[in-house]
């Protein structure tokens, strides 16, 4: 029943898409920085555009995709944002957080991104998560069914200080991020992988 109910809802919801306007890229914060300038790679699932494998949806292992970028002059901690502009929704879902990644590490893997422990964001990678669309520490792509190719967005913000201590561990939402990294942020880029779900 839920399949079928997605399908609907993907014909009612066809021309729901491309949300890229309301992206985490375009707030405030990025008015100096409009376009990437940092290559962000994934040496598991591919160059820029790959199709993710089941292992990296929702239903499979829902592993979160190794991102690897180069180090920049001037950024003092990193900041990743994953989102989904093709959901049917007024702004891009939000698949996760990632704050206060510190400025050496240019490299994080899926099991970087398990708890370090209960009732605590921090994680097993050094640094801690944010507020998903769920709550959850990631959201794995799950685009309804047959609502065609969706584009998952890995954002690597390079910050010119660390954000506080107190939001970092907050739980922050992604408006709260946005309001808070306005003049810090010295560089940025992206690495998006794609993936549908057809009725069979």
């Amino acid at each position: 029943m839920t399949a079928y109910i997605e399908v609907a809802a993907s014909w009612l919801f066809q021309n729901y898409k491309g949300r890229d306007a309301k992206a985490f890229f375009t707030t405030p914060a990025f008015a100096s920085h409009p376009e990437p300038a940092l290559s962000v790679r994934s040496p598991d699932c591919g160059p820029d555009g790959a199709t993710l494998g089941k292992e990296y949806m929702h239903g499979g292992q829902g592993r979160v995709p190794e991102l690897e970028w180069d180090s920049h002059e001037g950024v003092k901690e990193w900041l990743i944002v994953s989102e989904d502009p093709d959901a049917p929704l007024p702004t891009p879902i939000c698949h996760g957080i990632y704050l206060g990644i510190p400025v050496q590490k240019t490299r994080v893997v899926n099991d970087d991104f398990k708890s370090a422990g209960e009732n605590s964001t921090r994680l097993a990678g050094g640094f801690s998560y944010g507020a998903s669309r769920n709550g959850m520490i990631y959201i794995p792509p799950r685009p309804l069914i047959n609502h065609g190719i969706h584009r998952y967005w890995f954002e690597v913000i390079g910050l010119s200080e660390p954000l506080d201590e107190k939001l970092v561990t907050s739980k922050p939402s992604r408006e709260q991020v946005a309001e808070a990294i306005q003049n810090k942020v010295v560089v940025w880029g992206r690495w998006m992988g794609q993936c549908e779900r057809r009725w069979e």
